[in-house]
Parts: C-alpha cells; structure tokens; sequence
C-alpha cells in the first residue's frame, strides 16, 4: 500500500448541523482525528481530512453519516464518537446510521436510548425478535443497561405486565435471611445496578408506583424455583454467578407472553472453585436452537469511561498469559510423566 497521504472533504451547507458536528472549540472534530488516526480540520463549511486512505475513508464516513443523525435531530457526543468509529472498524460494512439509527423509546420526556455498537444494535434486534436472548461480554458494553431498556420500554407499551429482575447472590451464599428488610431490601444491594440502569430511563416516583404494585418485582434467583412467569420480561444478570443447576431452573420458569434476557461475563466468574459456571454450560447446550440468541460482546463494545476500555483489555492479556503458563505447565508435567519410566531403566543393567 502507497505511504502517499490521501485526503477528502465534506461540506456542509446547514450551520445548525455543522457546528452540532464539530461540537463546542471543535472538540467532536477532535475525537474524529484521534480515534480515526486521520488529519480532521475545518475551514469555512467543509471538514477536510488528511492521512491514510483507510483513516481518511474511516474519517469521513464517520462525519457524513453522523450529519445525516444530526440532521434527523440526534446528539453526537464524544462517547459516540469513540464508541461509533470503533463499530465501524470492527464491521466495515455498516454504517453510522445503522448503528444508531436504532431507538428504544422508554420514556418521552427522557433521552432515547441508542445502540452505539454494531455488537449493541444485533443484541437490541435479537431481543426484539426472540423470547430468549443471552447477552455475553465483558463489563462496560451496555448489556444490562440495553436489557433494562427494552423492558422498561416494552412494560410502559403494555407489551408486559411486568419486569422481574434476577440475580444471584454470590457474596451472600443466596442466604439472605439474616438481613434486615423485605425481600427487595435484602437484594437490594446485588440489584442496585439495574435499579441504577431503570432510574436512567424512568422518574424514581414512577419507579417505586411500579414496584408497590408489582409491576417491577426483584426476584433473587434462589427463590425463583417453582414459578412460572407468564407476560413477563425477566432480567437475569450477572449470569456467570448462576450454578448450572440454577441456570436450569431459572430457563424453565418463562411462561407464555415472556421474553428473558441473560447478562454475564463468563471471565469474571464468582462461583466457589469447582464450581461449573450454568452460563458458560447454557451457552455450550443452546446454542443453535431455533428461538434463541446468543449476542457477545468484546471490549470494541466497551461504551464506558475511555480508560474501562484499556483496563478489560489489560485484564483480558492477563488472563491470556495465566491460561498460556498453566497450558506449558501442563505440557511440562506431562513430559516429565512420559520420562520417568524410561530414565529408570530395565532390571540386570550396568
């Protein structure tokens, strides 16, 4: 490939919609330049880039669907900024558009809510279109948070009756008993992320109307056994903490009129030692079957702090290496096995 910088440029004709585009000092034309690797500068109404051909193709492709959102009344933040470009690396063939183009409507006197991967707008899609969808990757990548939304959205459209949300509660053995409180209060703690993710979406007056009838029930996963959960949406989280046998019970309680969504990290698993992970062995026996969506997500989908980005990937090394040295190990002990007979030799030698 020649080393010779390619440029383009991108005109804009609306000043609503190019200085939405650029943001405040050019800040967004910033984020552009830095996650794209191109030359991102603005003279009069056109956006020049400079670079390589694929930064330069990366860069305006980028600006020309992200002013065609602007233009249909989104916001562009330096979040997707560098949630947005990342998704169109990983997956040339979609646009901006696509990726964002992608809605939940929970509440309207709040903020839609947007996919802002293409990892994100397959698992808002398989939610949509299946009654069993199992969301898998590491933290920061919106799978709860999504989840949470399709819910909440689908309880205000009357498509539910209500929102049931699960989770395990490693830390305390599932013997929550000794805790002071109801039910809620004792699980409180183990739900306070989705609790976090519906008060995001909804007024916390609406929140607690909802709870006080029933319509948004916590629901710990070991006393979910015997249930059946007809026009439900059911949350599972923190799926990885699930046993396989709680796995199994928690997968036979969805009735009619129901979908379920399961959330986890199967690296990041809390179980005793020796202990099978239910949502690593769900995705071994499922996978496949006709009604059911398995979304993963990788850190490319990581939509928090920038920094939580560079830290799954950190960690994600690490245990790379750790599982590399326990397979050399492994090979070494095997070879030393293999030695140890023939280094003895036979009976009567010299």
């Amino acid at each position: 490939m020649s080393d010779t910088p390619t440029s383009d440029r991108f005109e804009v004709d609306n000043t609503s919609t190019l200085m939405q585009l650029t943001g405040p000092q050019s800040n967004l034309l910033a984020e552009v330049a830095r996650q794209s690797g191109a030359e991102v500068s603005l003279r009069g109404n056109v956006i020049h880039f400079l670079g390589s051909e694929h930064d330069v193709r990366l860069a305006h492709r980028f600006v020309s669907d992200a002013a065609e959102l602007v233009g249909k009344g989104f916001e562009i933040n330096a979040n997707d900024v560098a949630g947005s470009i990342r998704g169109l690396r990983a997956d040339p063939n979609r646009s901006l558009t696509e990726l964002l183009d992608e809605t939940i409507i929970v509440n309207t006197k709040r903020r839609p809510i947007r996919p802002k991967s293409a990892a994100q707008q397959h698992y808002v899609e398989a939610i949509r279109t299946h009654d069993l969808t199992f969301g898998i990757g590491p933290a920061g990548t919106g799978k709860t948070y999504l989840a949470m939304a399709m819910a909440a959205a689908s309880l205000m459209q009357k498509k539910v009756k209500r929102i049931i949300l699960a989770r395990p509660a490693v830390e305390a053995g599932e013997k929550l008993g000794f805790l002071p409180g109801d039910m809620a209060e004792k699980v409180n703690p183990y739900l306070r992320p989705l609790y976090d993710a519906l008060n995001d979406m909804l007024e916390f007056e609406r929140v607690e109307q909802l709870r006080e009838r029933g319509q948004i029930e916590v629901a710990p996963l070991a006393f979910m056994r015997g249930r059946t959960l007809n026009d439900s949406f059911v949350i599972l989280d923190e799926a990885q903490n699930a046993t396989s046998e709680q796995m199994r019970m928690f997968l036979t309680r969805l009735g009619f009129g129901s979908k379920a969504v399961v959330t986890g990290d199967i690296t990041q698993t809390d179980l005793p030692h020796g202990a099978r992970s239910g949502l690593r062995e769900a995705r071994e026996l499922l996978e496949g079957i006709d009604g059911i969506s398995f979304c993963r997500f990788t850190d490319v989908d990581v939509v928090r702090h920038p920094l939580v980005q560079k830290i799954v990937v950190a960690y994600e090394l690490r245990d790379e290496k750790i599982r590399e040295d326990r397979e050399r190990e492994q090979a070494a002990r095997e070879a030393r096995r293999q030695e140890r007979p023939r280094s003895g030799g036979s009976e009567g030698e010299p």
